[in-house]
């Protein structure tokens, strides 16, 4: 019946419209004009006045229990006794930056060695060992340091941390395990280089860095140091650098110190340091220096490819540095987030990319800023121009008035959303362990952080962002951006390859 009724409405609907023999249309009353100075009363919110969002305070992250263990490990606990559940990672500065000259990657592969076979099992029993707890177990190596991470329930925390334990103290090395990482490690290699993505960070790195660099080279080397590597030189590394008086042991979570000691007694026993000094951190070179106008642009030659991936790279901080946490605030205006100046840019309103962005690296030693993005290759020097403009803007003005405070609040964000959840806190401690912080270090940061003046960032900007001192990595079809760059006033092309030879 309803259903009728809405026909029958439209088709009188139609008639009228039409003019047809239906009844005359009914004619609208005319406005009542307001007297002369009155004003139309505004229609009330029958929900009441919008309210105000106040402002949240800086937020201060807890700081860790620091004590020592016997043969020099420290842990760092942070209890945490919400939730059942505890996170235990254990870091050694035996990252990147320790791998030999000529064997790039040395670090990350001994890392990932850990977990293919450890005391009596072999890698698929360790792997069902985990599972049968629904615990989760990762080992893993950056640039400044190697870690080891497992998560589990409070109730599995014994064995979970004998399943670690021997992860860490007792691996086996097997030959037959070896053959297939070593075989995978050398694939995704080769892989890498059709990414173009992973192939301008890895000459990114290059470019940024002299030769000697530790950080030179990236986390996962290169096809010719890959080569290079055997199970041999894991075996070395692997006792040379993992050594307890060298680890630092992040636990958060539903444990106490008289509830974590005996666990992890019976986990490390037998965890000593060999003979001799332990190795020392690698030191830095002095960073390379140049005048205004020596801009090196690099470019990798992919011919026909639709797109190009621009980055602009310069020298930025330690993470030791008093400016690092004011760069956070001034990275998150340029390109650290979505509505950043960049992706604004690029993306919204000019449509050459799916997103640009931005970073800061902030490492034990002086790290790098990039700025990057995959753009239309008939854009490049469009887009390039744009990208330069957008940082030396940067440099030259600092940040606009809701860029204060909307970088306040995505700064405060992440220091919060890097303590969610036990795995989150542990491996952000475990990070600020790993390149050389304090326990205390977000807690004393995140005030300074959230509390930076415009004039504050505006010196920061202009100190590290100077586009004079950046150099630029294409990786794209020469032959189609070449006359792009020279007519934005970039002539002189320095080739590379995929690897940053």
């Amino acid at each position: 019946m309803k259903r009728l009724v809405i026909i029958a409405t439209l088709a009188s609907s139609a008639v009228l419209a039409c003019g047809g023999d239906g009844a005359p249309p009914v004619v609208p009353a005319k406005p009542v004009a307001s007297a002369p100075g009155s004003a139309a009363t505004p229609a009330t919110d029958p929900l009441g006045p919008r309210p105000t969002a106040a402002v949240p305070a800086a937020w201060t992250p807890p700081v860790p229990v620091v004590y020592e263990r016997k043969g020099g490990t420290k842990v760092w606990l942070l209890e945490r006794h919400a939730l059942p559940l505890v996170s235990v990672q254990v870091v050694v500065p035996a990252g990147a930056a320790s791998d030999p000259a000529d064997k790039g990657g040395l670090a990350l592969v001994t890392a990932n060695m850990l977990d293919e076979g450890a005391g009596k099992r072999g890698a698929l029993d360790l792997a069902r060992a985990v599972d049968e707890i629904g615990a989760s177990l990762q080992t893993g190596a950056v640039q400044d340091y190697a870690f080891a991470q497992v998560t589990t329930l409070t109730k599995n925390l014994a064995q979970a941390l004998e399943i670690w334990g021997d992860v860490v103290v007792r691996p086996s090395f097997p030959a037959i395990e070896w053959k297939r990482v070593h075989d995978l490690w050398k694939n995704e290699l080769v892989a890498r280089q059709s990414d173009p993505d992973s192939v301008a960070a890895v000459v990114v790195q290059k470019v940024a860095y002299p030769a000697a660099h530790p950080y030179a080279h990236p986390t996962n080397g290169t096809t010719a140091s890959a080569a290079k590597v055997s199970l041999e030189d894991v075996k070395r590394f692997y006792a040379s650098q993992w050594r307890p008086d060298r680890a630092t042991i992040v636990v958060v979570g539903d444990v106490t110190r008289a509830e974590l000691d005996p666990v992890l007694d019976r986990a490390l026993q037998g965890w000593a340091a060999p003979p001799g000094a332990a190795p020392a951190s690698p030191d830095a070179p002095p960073p390379s220096t140049r005048g205004a106008g020596a801009r090196r642009v690099v470019v990798v030659d992919r011919p026909d490819a639709p797109q190009s991936v621009i980055a602009v790279v310069a020298p930025g901080v330690a993470a030791s540095d008093a400016e690092a946490a004011g760069l956070v605030r001034v990275n998150a205006a340029l390109g650290g987030s979505f509505t950043s100046r960049l992706n604004q840019d690029l993306r919204e309103e000019h449509g050459w990319s799916y997103g640009a962005k931005s970073r800061f690296s902030f490492a034990r030693m002086r790290g790098l800023f990039a700025a990057q993005a995959a753009v239309q290759t008939e854009h490049t020097g469009d887009a390039l121009k744009a990208m330069l403009t957008d940082v030396e803007t940067m440099a030259k003005s600092g940040l606009v008035e809701d860029e204060i405070d909307k970088t306040k609040l995505l700064a405060r964000a992440d220091v919060v959303e890097s303590y969610e959840g036990v795995a989150n806190a542990a491996r952000r401690l475990a990070r600020i362990a790993g390149v050389g912080l304090p326990p205390d270090h977000d807690a004393k940061t995140s005030a300074r952080i959230y509390a930076a003046t415009p004039e504050e960032l505006a010196t920061l900007a202009k100190a590290y962002l100077d586009p004079a001192k950046a150099d630029i990595v294409i990786v794209g079809p020469r032959a189609k951006i070449a006359p792009q760059l020279q007519a934005i006033g970039l002539s002189t092309l320095e080739a590379r390859g995929p690897e940053g030879e």
